[in-house]
């Protein structure tokens, strides 16, 4: 099968540069300064390799060497916060795009005379404020229920082909390529997409670290379980595969989904006893979320097996609320008010400061999956990084030890 050729000689300059970090980050580790904090130092790396993918797939295609040449230089010399800022609003650019292809596959007017649509009651007219933000279906403010507007009826199936049409990629859940008894069901990109792509999204419950030690109650077997590098825990067990329609979900309910085909990225064993019931609910979250998302799998991501070199990396994404148009396509809640934070805005830029200047507005702290090259119908292989300090699955082989070893330090 033919490989994407995006510009040979930029996409190997740009490389060959990502490699060089990698060691630059294994010598700064063994040094006095960075080895007091060596989970700070792979977040850093993490970042800076993410905005330089992120950055550099804004540019398209038609990037020069020139181009290319001043990402590298800006990710020398840019700050930490410099640089998680444009990394924000270069993922946030792609989710607008991919909300934007959404609303037109699933949002314009419905005929009575368009194949397969079904006529609907008009709601009560409301303003359009209430229509933005969700009011309630029924004139009585007691009924309580957020407000869902009429979609076509599509199948996640039919959005997921119309979406690759518009696109150029879609995912698809079929059994894991992987050489291993465990592998279960992996995520497979159908179509193609250059690195520093938004491939997928990581669905489900969040949880704030100060509902640890007492909510949320989760399964400690619950491989759906992943952390950001703040503490944040997301639980992408009620999400499951998500549905066919576009409805108020709270992650008040469990999908059957099977939990023992493999281990997320989920931390120390004392923090996964703490977490040790079944979910019973979300708290008050209430959102309308599209559940025929169908980038919404990264969960089913699965760790790459011997090797075999990861394809995407994750990046945390922090959502903000703001954007009511674009919100039921980001398929979390939130447990209470976790993983929603107060976040300021700078032009384009949404960050946490303590500044006066500037919009303030709720954020929701979330995952994404990033491409780190060019993919075409293949299986999406995520690097968990699991704690080195305990005991692993017999499958898990390592991609690096030593950002295994840093990430959990």
């Amino acid at each position: 099968m033919e490989l994407l050729q995006p510009i040979p000689y930029v996409v190997q300059l740009f490389l060959s540069f990502l490699l060089i970090t990698d060691e630059a980050v294994g010598v700064l580790a063994k040094s006095r300064t960075f080895a007091k904090n060596p989970r700070q130092l792979q977040f850093e790396a993490d970042i800076n390799k993410l905005f330089m993918y992120t950055s550099f797939n804004r540019l398209g295609r038609e990037a020069l060497e020139t181009d290319a040449e001043e990402i590298i230089e800006m990710a020398g010399k840019t700050s930490l916060s410099e640089q998680q800022k444009q990394v924000q609003d270069n993922i946030h650019y792609q989710v607008e795009n991919f909300c934007s292809l959404m609303d037109g596959i699933l949002c314009p007017h419905v005929s009575k005379k368009e194949p397969g649509s079904q006529p609907a009651t008009p709601p009560p007219r409301q303003s359009g404020l209430t229509f933005a933000v969700g009011g309630s279906n029924h004139a009585s403010p007691a009924a309580d229920k957020p407000f869902v507007p009429e979609t076509k009826p599509l199948k996640l199936a039919q959005v997921s082909q119309r979406l690759m049409e518009q696109l150029g990629y879609t995912l698809e859940i079929k059994p894991s390529v992987i050489p291993h008894k465990d592998a279960g069901q992996g995520c497979f990109i159908k179509g193609e997409a250059d690195a520093g792509t938004v491939l997928a999204f990581y669905p489900g419950v969040i949880y704030s670290p100060a509902y640890i030690p007492g909510y949320p109650k989760v399964d400690s077997q619950n491989s759906y379980l992943i952390t950001r590098y703040d503490g944040t825990v997301m639980n992408a067990q009620p999400w499951g595969l998500g549905g066919d329609s576009r409805e108020v979900w709270t992650g008040s309910y469990t999908p059957a989904v099977k939990t023992d085909t493999k281990t997320s990225e989920n931390g120390s064993d004392r923090l996964w006893k703490a977490l040790s019931k079944p979910l019973q609910g979300s708290g008050k979250a209430k959102e309308v979320l599209e559940r025929r998302n169908p980038l919404a799998f990264g969960h089913l991501a699965n760790h790459p097996g011997k090797e075999t070199n990861p394809n995407v990396m994750i990046c945390p994404y922090d959502f903000p609320l703001v954007e009511k148009d674009l919100r039921p396509y980001v398929p979390n809640v939130s447990f209470g008010d976790s993983g929603e934070v107060k976040m300021k805005r700078f032009g384009s830029f949404w960050f946490k400061t303590g500044g006066s200047n500037g919009v303030e507005a709720p954020v929701l702290k979330t995952l994404v999956l990033v491409a780190t090259r060019a993919l075409r119908d293949e299986e999406l292989l995520l690097n968990y990084r699991l704690s080195n300090s305990k005991r692993r699955p017999d499958w898990y082989t390592p991609v690096n030890e030593e950002e295994d070893r840093r990430r959990w330090s």
